[in-house]
C-alpha cells in the first residue's frame, strides 16, 4: 500500500523560499551577476572616483533596503547586530569591494576577477582559526592555488601594477576573513543582515574617500552612471543578498564557489565588451587558481 501523503508531498510544487529552491536561484545570480560587476565597476570609473564610487553604490542600496524592509514591519537590528554587521561591512565591503575598485583604476577587470579568485583559498585558511584547519588534500590544493597567485603576479597585467596586485590580494583576504567571522556572530536576520552591512560600509568608504581627497565628478556621463546604477541595484541588492543567504544556509565550500565562475565570466565579458586582453600568465594563472580551488572543494565534500 503506498502513503498517498507521502507521495503527495513528493509531487507538490517546491516553495520559492524552500532553500532547494532559493539556493540554486542565489548560485545563479552570484555566478552571473557578480561575474559582471567587474566590468560595471571599471565602466563607473570612467566619471566617478573608486572609494566615492563604491560608498555611493552602498548607501543607495542601503537606504533603499532598509527603508523598504522596515516599511514591511521587519525589526531593526540590536545594537550588538549593528556592532557585528559594520564590522562585517568593513571587511566585506569597505576592503573587499572598495580596494577593488581602486585596483580595477590600474588592472583590468577580467585580470580583477582572477585574483579575487583567491578569496576561497584565504578562507580554507581563517576558518583554521576557528579549529577547522586543511586536512592533507586540501592543504595540496592551497598550495597550487598559491602557485596559481604567483604565476599571475609574473603577468604584465598585476607585474605592471604592483599597487593594483597588493590591493586585490588584501581585498580577498578581508572579505574572506569576514565570511568566516559573520557565520559565528550574532547577525541582523535575512535582507537586514545585508542592508545594515551596506549602510555602515558606505559611510567608511566615504569618509576615507573626501579625506583622501576624492571628489564627486561635476558631469558625470550617462555610460558611467547607468553602470552605477546596476552595480546598486543588481550587484548590491540582489547578489550580496543572495550570498549572505547561501552562506548562512549552505557549506561554505558551496558558497564560496562563485569564484569558480566569475573569472571566466568577467574575463569573457571584458573581451567582448571593452576589448580587454589576456597574456598566457594570466590565463595560466587563472587555471592553476581554478584548479586549486578544485582540489580543495573536492578534499572538503570527501572529509
Amino acid at each position: 500500500m503506498h502513503d498517498t501523503s507521502a507521495s503527495a508531498a513528493a509531487t507538490r510544487p517546491r516553495s520559492l523560499t524552500d532553500p532547494r529552491v532559493l539556493i540554486p536561484l542565489s548560485l545563479l545570480a552570484l555566478y552571473v551577476i557578480w561575474g559582471s560587476t567587474y566590468l560595471g565597476i571599471r565602466f563607473a570609473l570612467e566619471s566617478y572616483p573608486p572609494f566615492l564610487l563604491a560608498g555611493i553604490r552602498f548607501l543607495g542600496a542601503g537606504i533603499a533596503l532598509y527603508g523598504f524592509l522596515r516599511w514591511r514591519g521587519m525589526a531593526a537590528p540590536t545594537p550588538l547586530q549593528w556592532r557585528n554587521a559594520t564590522f562585517t561591512g568593513l571587511l566585506l565591503l569597505g576592503m573587499g569591494n572598495g580596494l577593488v575598485c581602486f585596483a580595477e583604476e590600474r588592472v583590468s577587470s577580467g585580470i580583477a576577477a582572477v585574483a579575487v579568485a583567491s578569496m576561497p583559498l584565504f578562507a580554507a585558511l581563517f576558518t583554521g582559526m576557528y579549529g577547522q584547519w586543511p586536512n592533507r588534500r586540501e592543504s595540496i590544493g592551497l598550495v597550487i592555488g598559491f602557485v596559481g597567485v604567483i604565476v599571475l603576479n609574473l603577468g604584465s597585467s598585476l607585474s605592471g601594477s604592483r599597487l593594483g596586485a597588493i590591493a586585490l590580494l588584501v581585498a580577498a583576504m578581508c572579505w574572506a576573513f569576514g565570511s568566516a567571522w559573520s557565520r559565528r556572530r550574532d547577525m541582523p536576520q535575512g535582507p537586514m543582515n545585508t542592508a545594515a552591512q551596506m549602510l555602515t560600509a558606505s559611510v567608511a568608504l566615504l569618509l576615507f574617500g573626501f579625506l583622501s581627497g576624492e571628489r564627486l565628478p561635476a558631469h558625470p556621463t550617462m555610460h558611467a552612471t547607468l553602470a552605477l546604477i546596476y552595480l546598486a541595484v543588481f550587484g548590491s541588492i540582489v547578489a550580496f543578498s543572495a550570498y549572505l543567504y547561501v552562506l548562512k544556509h549552505a557549506r561554505p565550500a558551496l558558497a564560496t564557489s562563485y569564484a569558480y565562475v566569475n573569472p571566466p565570466v568577467a574575463v569573457l565579458l571584458g573581451i567582448l565588451l571593452a576589448g580587454e586582453q589576456l597574456g598566457p600568465y594570466d590565463l595560466l594563472g587563472m587555471a592553476v587558481i581554478l584548479g586549486g580551488l578544485v582540489v580543495i572543494t573536492l578534499a572538503k565534500q570527501r572529509r
